[in-house]
């Protein structure tokens, strides 16, 4: 009976539960309340834990508290979409305990439960039940419960599983939403797998799939004419050493080489050895130049030295940025090119590409802020669910505050966008910009990817659907006809009407739309812009 887990055992017990979790996200995803296309919890629960895997093996300790350590680290840097950043502070309490202890005891396991819990539901400013929350609560308080009475994994893991089962039977009573839906929470089965993946780990069972990404494929971040701050005034090894070895030794050997390299890993990094017995090339950034060139030596002679001090050039870019630097930035959340050259022409300085298909990390988008050469930057999520990765990318930025600005949509995002004024202070721009948000009123249209009953429609696969950002207003066979639904529902006396056309919309059909729609309106102004987003035909806006 194994009754304490080390730092080893740890170790391969969440990579097997971010293996479980990946093997399963299409699951996950597909238990979405709304029945739109978008690769939501799933997706952006397996991602979280795929940067923390990433973390975990690079860490080449296999002490609880470095172990615990990069799994906090990584899944903060990678949480994704609500569901993510809950799961990502679940982790960071459940690691604030066990980094600890030297071993892990059912004790110490369900004091970490709990502590994931009890930091979760802090991070959430209106906590709801019938979601991943109530889920790893419950799981947690029975496992408080039974701790003294199972002290041995075999029989511990299996009764916290069935606890999480039955608080995850009981969401749908919970939440109502889901009980039209027919479904479980899935961010609370999301988290089941999590800690199946453990257990089976525990008992040496092997989870059959592909292997999983080491590595997250992170959102391209295109920042014009702004170098990469990121990179500034954080240089550990201050020479960039590059040279030739030639005329190679007769002695020498390719397990010389070999050393060689290892040699300069110690002492630099960026380090790259490649080559053969008849000629290397050599590049390494380190303090010690000189013991590199010397080491170097005695493999062959040394051609085309070249050493730069990456100090220098640091002070002078540095410089030149802190003179260049504006007291506030933008940056947006984006889906589509033609959405993305409107928030570039309305001087936002940089553009995320995400949304509803794929959530960008808190890290990307902090790193995004980071780029920006800006003491404030403003962010516009433009989707309910970025909001709180948004809001916990504020503690992953330095020397520069983060303003959050609900915004739900692309409409709302231009909306506040649009309110943005130089000349005047940043508090001032935020009520402006927070302001902007009760003037437009919006919507989309999409289509169902399941069949479901819910808001008092019934949905089949491929039916297309109008909503505004909380619920479905118009459902149909014929994009035009629920788009025509969906403004006469929004409208309630407004005066310009904005269509934005998605990426599976012909130019031809959507000036058609607008001329129905102006003739519908006539006292409106109608106006048609190409946005390209995938998933939704049209972003609508009224103003």
């Amino acid at each position: 009976m194994q009754k304490t887990i080390n730092g080893a055992t740890f170790k391969s017990m969440f990579l097997a539960a971010a293996k479980l979790l990946e093997v399963n996200r299409a699951l996950v995803d597909s238990l979405n309340v709304f029945p739109v296309p978008d690769g939501d919890t799933g997706t952006n629960m397996s991602l979280t834990l795929q940067s923390a895997v990433k973390e975990v093996i690079n860490c080449k300790s296999n002490k609880l508290v470095d172990i615990a350590d990069a799994i906090s680290r990584g899944a903060l840097r990678g949480a994704r979409g609500n569901s993510g950043v809950i799961l990502s502070q679940i982790l960071r309490g459940m690691c604030n305990t066990i980094k600890n202890v030297e071993e892990i005891d059912t004790k110490i396991f369900a004091s970490a439960l709990a502590t994931g819990a009890e930091v979760a539901y802090s991070a959430v400013s209106r906590p709801k039940e019938g979601t991943i929350l109530t889920v790893i609560r419950m799981t947690a308080e029975h496992a408080q419960s039974v701790r003294s009475k199972f002290k041995d994994f075999e029989t511990f893991f299996p009764e916290i599983i069935s606890a999480g089962n039955k608080a995850l039977d009981l969401t749908p009573t919970l939440l109502p939403v889901l009980k039209k839906a027919g479904v479980v929470d899935a961010g609370g089965k999301g988290i089941i797998f999590v800690l199946t993946g453990m257990f089976k780990a525990l008992m040496g069972e092997t989870i059959e799939a592909e292997n999983v990404a080491t590595t997250v494929e992170t959102n391209e971040v295109p920042v014009d004419n702004h170098a990469d701050l990121m990179s500034l005034g954080n240089i550990e090894f201050a020479y960039c050493t590059e040279f030739f070895i030639i005329n190679l030794k007769k002695k020498t050997t390719t397990a010389d080489i070999k050393r060689f390299r290892e040699f300069l890993m110690t002492i630099g990094d960026s380090e790259i050895v490649i080559g053969d017995l008849e000629f290397v090339k050599v590049h390494v950034h380190t303090n010690k130049p000189g013991v590199v060139l010397t080491k170097a030596l005695e493999l062959g002679e040394l051609d085309k030295i070249k050493i730069e001090n990456m100090l220098e050039q640091n002070r002078a870019l540095m410089k030149k940025l802190e003179e260049e630097k504006k007291e506030i930035g933008m940056l947006a959340v984006s889906a589509g090119e033609g959405v993305t050259n409107i928030f570039k022409d309305l001087m936002v300085d940089a553009v995320i590409e995400g949304g509803q298909s794929m959530n960008p990390s808190a890290s990307d988008i902090a790193d995004a802020v980071q780029r920006i050469n800006a003491s404030n930057v403003f962010v516009f999520p433009n989707n309910k669910n970025i909001i709180l990765a948004a809001e916990q990318a504020k503690s992953l930025v330095e020397n520069k505050t983060i303003h959050v600005i609900p915004t739900k949509s692309i409409p709302q995002g231009f909306a506040a966008a649009l309110a943005f004024n130089p000349e005047i202070s940043v508090s001032e721009n935020k009520a402006n910009m927070v302001h902007a948000l009760d003037t437009v009123t919006d919507g989309q249209i999409t289509y169902a990817v399941r069949n479901t009953k819910i808001g008092g429609f019934s949905i089949k696969v491929g039916d297309i659907m109008g909503m505004d950002n909380k619920k479905i207003l118009a459902k149909g066979n014929d994009i035009s006809a629920v788009t025509l639904n969906l403004i006469d529902k929004l409208m309630n006396g407004e005066e310009i009407i904005t269509l934005y056309y998605g990426q599976d919309v012909k130019e031809e059909d959507a000036n058609k739309l607008a001329e129905t729609i102006q003739e519908k309106y006539p006292d409106c102004d109608v106006e048609i812009h190409y946005g390209g987003q995938p998933i939704y035909y049209y972003y609508v806006a009224l103003e």
